[in-house]
């Protein structure tokens, strides 16, 4: 048996290869075991990647659900990116494929002269949904593309004086949040304030996942920050206590111990950090009978859909930190 999988106390690879999904099944062959990295195509003809597809509109995007939208933001750019988030972590669609491409420069065109992609804080900054779009397209293939770099550096431009990022309107009371401040430009982040672990998550997301960018020394940095808050409360208001670091999600959205271990872990390979190995430690003494992870988000079938794809997930990662 694997290293990894001698490693825990139960083995949760039958568990995923029971699974009848053709899309996890090929994540199981590609990320968790060495059966060779199968052909994507087929996954770009099932019928739930039709069914995303199909709502997209001609120029790319897909529409917020709810009409009418808030008036506080483009909420059109959140609803395209939680369904990119889908189509490129899950079907692995990429720069190749038609409407991903559309999708991609729908997206690229919220972003400023700056560097940053704006919109669904109305004109304020968002480096932690910035940080998540540019992993999602960067993954998709586009590293190289210079709209990508720009974003990048705009990222590093960002951070705190602690090497970690804020959101800076997390800095407002909620009072002053009026119609108006969202249009309003952007406020400048408190550099002295300490960072956000929500934010510094998903912010770095996009440097862990770039060949070139992850090795730069403000990455390292931000990687230890985000590190020493394992399993500690939030500083600010938004998913503040510690018990959001064992609310487990996959695809990727908010900073939980899942997606910190596997971006900390890109940039810095390894279990001796005293950090990594908590975190380590916590999916060894937390798994279910058969070997997967409680996600915290309840029970049902869709429930039972993301146990199984955290589960997944959690393999490739502690693949890749226990050998």
């Amino acid at each position: 048996m694997d290293k990894w999988r001698a490693a825990l106390r139960l083995d949760p690879v039958p568990a995923l290869a029971a699974s009848e999904d053709a899309a996890l099944a090929w994540h199981l062959q590609a990320e968790v075991l060495d059966s060779g990295v199968p052909s994507k195509d087929a996954l770009w003809e099932l019928p739930d990647v039709r069914k995303i597809l199909k709502k997209q509109q001609p120029g790319g995007f897909w529409r917020y659900p709810k009409q009418p939208p808030p008036p506080t933001g483009n909420y059109d750019l959140l609803e395209t990116f939680r369904q990119l988030r889908v189509l490129v972590q899950v079907y692995q669609l990429d720069a190749g494929h038609p409407a991903l491409a559309s999708g991609v420069e729908w997206v690229l065109s919220c972003q400023t002269a700056d560097g940053d992609i704006r919109g669904i804080l109305g004109n304020q900054y968002m480096p932690y949904y910035h940080g998540m779009i540019l992993a999602l397209v960067i993954e998709a293939g586009y590293g190289d593309d210079p709209r990508i770099e720009a974003g990048l550096e705009w990222l590093l431009r960002m951070r705190q004086d602690d090497g970690g990022w804020i959101v800076p309107a997390q800095a407002v009371p909620p009072a002053r949040k009026t119609l108006s401040f969202w249009n309003e430009a952007p406020l400048a982040p408190d550099r002295a304030r300490p960072n956000s672990h929500l934010a510094t998550g998903m912010a770095l997301r996009a440097l862990a996942v770039h060949p070139r960018f992850r090795r730069r020394k403000e990455a390292r940095a931000a990687a230890e920050r985000l590190k020493e808050s394992f399993f500690r409360a939030e500083k600010y208001n938004d998913r503040k206590a510690p018990g959001y670091w064992t609310k487990l999600g996959f695809p990727y959205w908010w900073t939980d111990l899942l997606m910190a271990l596997d971006s900390v872990t890109l940039i810095e390979p390894g279990a001796e950090d005293p950090h990594v190995a908590a975190g380590v430690r916590w999916f060894i003494d937390h798994q279910d009978e058969d070997g997967l992870w409680p996600t915290g988000y309840g029970s049902g079938s869709r429930a039972e859909v993301s146990r199984q794809w955290v589960g997944l997930r959690a393999c490739a990662v502690l693949r890749r930190i226990l050998g």
